[in-house]
C-alpha cells in the first residue's frame, strides 16, 4: 500500500507565510530555498512514513503525530491509514513558545 503525501490547508498556509516573510525580510532566493528545503524533506515520506520522531507535545491526541526538522522548522504530520496518505498538518517555527504547538 503506497501512501501519498498530502498538505493540509493549515500547513500550506504556514508555508506561504514563511515564504512571504523571508521574501520581504531577506530575498526571493532565500525564501524559495527555505520553502523548497521544507517540501523536499517530505517527498520521501511515502517510502518511510515512520522516519520522523513522535511529537511528545501532542501525545494525548488520537492520531500519532510525528515530525521532521528542517533548519528552525518542525514539519508535523500523521499517517492517515483510512485515506492512505501522510497528512502534513503544520510547519512549526521552533523558535516560538513550544506550547503553541498544541494549536496543531
Amino acid at each position: 500500500m503506497e501512501l501519498i503525501v498530502y498538505w493540509t490547508q493549515v500547513a500550506a498556509d504556514k508555508l506561504d507565510n514563511i515564504f512571504n516573510y523571508y521574501k520581504l525580510k531577506a530575498s526571493l532566493n532565500i525564501a524559495q530555498n527555505l520553502v523548497n528545503g521544507i517540501v523536499d524533506l517530505t517527498i520521501d515520506l511515502d517510502k518511510n512514513p515512520q522516519i520522523g520522531q513522535k511529537e511528545l507535545l501532542l501525545k494525548d491526541r488520537l492520531q500519532e503525530f510525528r515530525y521532521l526538522i528542517y533548519k528552525n522548522y518542525k514539519i508535523i504530520y500523521w499517517i492517515n491509514e483510512n485515506k492512505q496518505r501522510i497528512e502534513i498538518v503544520n510547519v512549526f517555527d521552533c523558535r516560538q513558545n513550544p506550547d503553541k504547538i498544541m494549536n496543531t
